[in-house]
């Protein structure tokens, strides 16, 4: 590849790279080896034209744990930070939703806030141009009338194009466990 990129960035293409071929390879992580050549710019042409990297995306789950942390803050303006132009998002009983002022409307007689602990958060990129983080764990928070409640499953599913969240679906427990008696 082309010189460019940070010890950083290579690292997570070492990672990505590993994680590709278990997907294939029934090997332990310790018997993938990646090793990456870097190329001088002026080493490389293609269509007869030295090239410069592209700069690296983003780590997604970074961005979206940024995300999910600024939700959580309250924090509305750091949030719409990470979201791409025509975001959507479906809550469990929702249709898609446009807007953070949306879901915020739709939350408030159902609880009076959430915090999320996390027991995985995985990354993989789709064939298409979306990155796809899996965010899974419990949620704890107050129910409108002040009574507290913990351990609540969930799963979150975003899509991320070009380090911005085009997408996220939300499966969780909260009705089954605020009907039961």
């Amino acid at each position: 590849m082309l010189e460019g990129y940070d010890d950083a960035d290579k690292t997570r293409m070492a990672e990505a790279l590993s994680d590709a071929i278990r997907l294939v390879v029934p090997a332990p992580p310790e018997a993938v080896t990646v090793m990456i050549h870097e190329r001088k710019q002026a080493e490389y042409m293609r269509g007869r034209q030295h090239r410069t990297p592209a700069a690296a995306l983003p780590d997604p789950t970074q961005t979206v744990r940024a995300y999910l942390t600024a939700m959580e803050a309250r924090d509305l303006t750091a949030a719409r930070g990470f979201l791409a132009e025509g975001f959507t998002m479906t809550f469990p009983g929702t249709g898609p939703m446009t807007s953070l002022d949306q879901l915020i409307a739709w939350s408030k007689p159902r609880y009076r806030f959430v915090t999320k602990s996390y027991e995985g958060v995985e990354a993989m990129q789709s064939p298409g141009d979306e990155a796809i983080v899996y965010c899974r764990g419990t949620l704890s928070g107050e129910w409108p009338d002040g009574r507290a409640f913990a351990g609540i499953r969930f799963i979150d599913r975003f899509e991320l194009v070009a380090g911005k969240i085009t997408r996220q679906d939300v499966w969780n427990d909260i009705a089954e466990t605020r009907a039961a008696p």
